[in-house]
């Protein structure tokens, strides 16, 4: 399995910055808006890119800012992807679409289904992160080694912060599929390395790789951006939402999705016990492209 090969390019963005996005599907069906994980890109994976065109679906990516061809935000919140998306959405001719998120890219998703209930019919969070300083979360409970290290560092001093950030760098950029599991294995269970053996990796190293070159500032701030405040509420959301977590999760735990479920107002909660993380790229998506549809349509 691999990446699609719809093409990157350039969006005008908010202050002069630049957006790097890829389309795919269905070029007069559904918008879809997706939001990568961390670290991560707008590269689409082929099964996803396969299931738009045969729904109807036009499956919109990007990259966050500091990702890819995107320009940095330094100091940016959740929120700010918000302003990104109305530009986007211009650029494309998007009056209306819907979204889903998977890991940090799920805070993203929530984000403008909060701020831009004009443009967002309905959205869908995949193995999301929840908010850090909240009551009735533990944040880091049965969260693997290298996840804990990386918030623990995200917490402390920027010299902290980097020194852990370049470790985990390196050892993305010299990885093969054949080290990778070993490299990840803190975080991940055994529904991801049973799915990563059937020819995931390739793709999760391919969308990595992509996403931090010319530069990793990307992966740097959103590592940031999970640490503090959001920059809204989940308890404004007014449109549908679809909450997908898994049990086996090792890289954002089982009460993430627990309390989004609670919190975000008429969500509608997949909590289910055999998936870990990147099994939702393959056992979730069609489920939430029909769901999605479903709203769109209703």
């Amino acid at each position: 399995m691999s990446s699609s090969p719809a093409p990157r390019f350039e969006v005008a963005g908010p202050d002069g910055r630049t957006l790097t996005v890829r389309v795919a599907g269905d070029p007069r069906g559904m918008p879809l808006l997706i939001h990568h994980g961390t670290p991560g890109s707008s590269l689409l994976y082929e099964p996803h890119a396969r299931d738009a065109e045969e729904l109807g679906i036009r499956l919109v990516a990007y990259d966050r800012p500091g990702y890819g061809g995107s320009t940095r935000n330094a100091g940016r919140s959740v929120a700010d992807c918000a302003a990104d998306v109305v530009a986007i959405c211009d650029a494309l001719g998007i009056d209306r679409l819907c979204t889903w998120g998977l890991s940090g890219g799920g805070p993203h998703a929530l984000a403008i289904a909060a701020l831009l209930p004009e443009r967002v019919a309905a959205a869908a969070t995949l193995a999301s992160v929840a908010p850090f300083d909240t009551d009735g979360l533990d944040f880091t409970a049965g969260m693997g080694e290298l996840n804990v290290e990386a918030f623990g560092a995200s917490m402390g001093t920027e010299a902290e912060h980097r020194a852990q950030h370049e470790r985990e760098l390196a050892s993305i950029r010299s990885a093969t599929p054949a080290t990778f599991v070993e490299e990840w294995r803190s975080i991940l269970g055994g529904p991801d390395v049973e799915v990563l053996s059937e020819g995931l990796v390739e793709f999760a190293l391919a969308q990595i790789n992509d996403g931090i070159e010319p530069s990793s500032d990307g992966w740097f701030d959103d590592d940031l951006v999970f640490v503090k405040s959001w920059g809204f509420d989940v308890a404004a959301i007014r449109v549908p939402v679809l909450v997908w977590q898994g049990e086996q999760d090792l890289m954002v735990p089982f009460a993430h999705g627990r309390w989004l479920a609670a919190h975000v107002p008429g969500a509608e909660a997949r909590l289910t016990p055999d998936d870990g993380h990147l099994t939702m790229l393959v056992r979730a998506f069609r489920e939430v492209h029909e769901w999605l549809i479903d709203r769109f349509n209703g």
